[in-house]
Formats: C-alpha cells, structure tokens, sequence
C-alpha cells in the first residue's frame, strides 16, 4: 500500500540536494538545531522576566542555598505553561515554517509545492483537516470519559480572548512541525528514491524524539508519537498536500488543551473550555504526566485512523502513480 508515490516525491526528486539518505539526515539534524535555537532564543525573551519575578515570589533569589537547579527547573517549567510565556512560544515556532521553506527552496532548490503546500484546493483540505483532527481528539477525549479513566469537567470564568490566542498560536505551532517534519524530511527522503515506507519512518520518528525532553516522556508516548507521525505522513501522502496535516495537527493540540483540558505532550494545565481530570491510577490508561497523547486509547484511535488511509490509498488507481509524474513535468 505504501508503494504509492504521491505527486510532491516527484517534484522532490528535482532537488540539488544530496541522494545519500545518511547525508538527508545529517542536513536535517543541522537545520532542525538552529530552528531550536532560533525558537529558544525568541521565546527566552518573553519568559526570562516571568521565571525572575516567580523565582523571587518563591524566595529563590538570595538564598543561593535554595536556588538548585532542580528547583530553577520546576520554577520554569511553571512558568512554562502560562498564557503570557505559552503563547509566544507557540508564536515563535513560526521560525520552524519559515526555517523549513529557506532550506527547501534556497538550499535543495526545489519548489515549494514540493513540499505539499500548493493554493490549489487549499480551503478544502484544511477545514477537512479541522474536522478529522478535531473529530480523532474528541472520540480520544470522550472515550476516557465513557470508560472512567478521565472525568470531564466544565471550567466557569473562561477567558475567550485567551483561547483565541492560544488558536492562533496552535494554528501557527502545527504548520510549524509539519513543514519540518512532513513538508521537509520526508519529501527529501521521497525524493532521494527511497521507499515511501523509509520517508514515512523516517519522518516519524524523528517527530517522535523531538519530543524526548517533554515531562512525561516514555515508551509509550514515543509510540503515541510515531504513530501519529505515520498517520500524518500517510493522510498527507494520499492527499497529495500539506495544508490538511497542517490543521489536523493544529486542531489536535488545541482541542487537547484548550477545549478538553488535557496536558498538551506534557505541558501544564492552562485555560480550557473544559477539564479533564484523570480517575484512574494506571498511566498507560491515563497518560501520566505526559497526558492523554500517552494512553492506549489514542494508540488505538491512531491505529485505526491509519489503517483507514492506508486503506484509501490502496484503492487509489495505480494508473495515478504514472499520470502525476507527467503532470510534475509540465508544471512550473
């Protein structure tokens, strides 16, 4: 099923860059290490003054006997998950899109429909992404609720313009990854003439550890990632476009924290529509400290999200494969 090559590995195999899979890799780690550093430093600008004034509230600051570095680490991992250290960081991943494109376009010298991100049908393919992310999260959410693992609660004196802000960042936040991780890696590996199923891998994985420093991180919220990572490579290589992953991954995480208040990869509590709170004591129902993303439920709903696109794929003509290849040729 995974002998399909999307429309966009075509456009790929145009590239400048080098063929070698290891070379891939190497390039990426080095172009996905000055995005951290371009994200950390933009967002220590907004939290530096916000972990100070927490540090001083906590006495921390003057009691050098008292200021650990394991206490410095739980005082900004507090900070962390609030509204006016959260939301610019998500804002800041905005340098992940644009880092991504840069090297793509001006490195690989490729175009950036190569990537997935083409106008045509843009509208369509992102408000389909918003339903079927919103659509995974809820049946996710609700089904540890029907189950008695979680208990939803509904949260009074909500901030809206908070959440909205919190939207705008997610909506900025998942096209971020998914440039990185699906938009750039994986269509570099498609193009290199690898197998679809090593791009996929590839791809998803290396989403997966870039989770590795989240609280909470384990076994099997490693696989929680890479699978949601497959099923993001697949949706993306049936649809031929990156903007339906784009908003999948975006609902996905805003849905998870704002509107079911649920640890986000395990980031803390924040302003939510409702509350998820866990009853069960067994964290592979639970999720732990990582949240809902490491439970079993969403390994199951994942599971099945991809075998149904593997599916679709499969029942893709095969006379397609050859057809966008001579379209990619023709095309500017």
């Amino acid at each position: 099923m995974l002998d399909y090559r999307p429309k966009m590995f075509s456009e790929a195999s145009k590239s400048h860059a080098s063929k070698n899979l290891f070379a891939i890799i190497i390039c990426f780690l080095a172009v996905f290490l000055i995005i951290i550093f371009l994200e950390s430093l933009s967002s220590a600008i907004f939290s530096s003054k916000a972990v100070l004034e927490n540090a001083e509230i906590q006495e921390y600051i003057g009691t050098t006997q008292n200021f650990s570095l394991k206490e410095s680490l739980k005082v900004a991992a507090r900070v962390a998950g609030s509204p006016r250290v959260m939301i610019p960081s998500l804002f800041s991943t905005i340098f992940g899109t644009l880092a991504a494109i840069f090297y793509c376009r001006c490195v690989e010298m490729r175009p950036v429909r190569s990537m997935g991100a083409k106008k045509k049908s843009f509208f369509f393919h992102y408000f389909t992404g918003i339903a079927v992310g919103l659509t995974m999260m809820s049946l996710i959410a609700l089904s540890s609720a029907i189950f008695g693992i979680t208990k939803i609660k509904t949260c009074t004196n909500v901030r809206f313009g908070i959440l909205a802000l919190f939207l705008v960042g997610f909506i900025i936040q998942g096209m971020s990854e998914e440039f990185i991780f699906r938009g750039y890696l994986m269509t570099s590996v498609g193009g290199s003439g690898q197998h679809t199923l090593i791009a996929v891998i590839v791809s998803a994985v290396a989403f997966a550890l870039a989770h590795t420093m989240n609280p909470g991180f384990g076994v099997l919220p490693f696989i929680n990632l890479t699978l949601f990572g497959v099923f993001a490579a697949v949706y993306m290589i049936y649809s031929d476009n990156i903007w339906g992953v784009c908003a999948i991954h975006s609902v996905w995480n805003f849905a998870q924290g704002n509107i079911y208040g649920i640890s986000v990869s395990g980031s803390s509590d924040t302003e939510s529509l409702f509350r998820s709170v866990p009853v069960s004591s067994h964290a592979a129902l639970t999720g732990g400290k990582f949240g809902i993303e490491g439970s079993l439920i969403t390994s199951v709903v994942l599971c099945a999200a991809t075998a149904i696109m593997l599916y679709m794929i499969s029942k893709k003509a095969p006379s397609e494969v050859p057809a966008q290849e001579e379209t990619s040729d023709a095309e500017v």
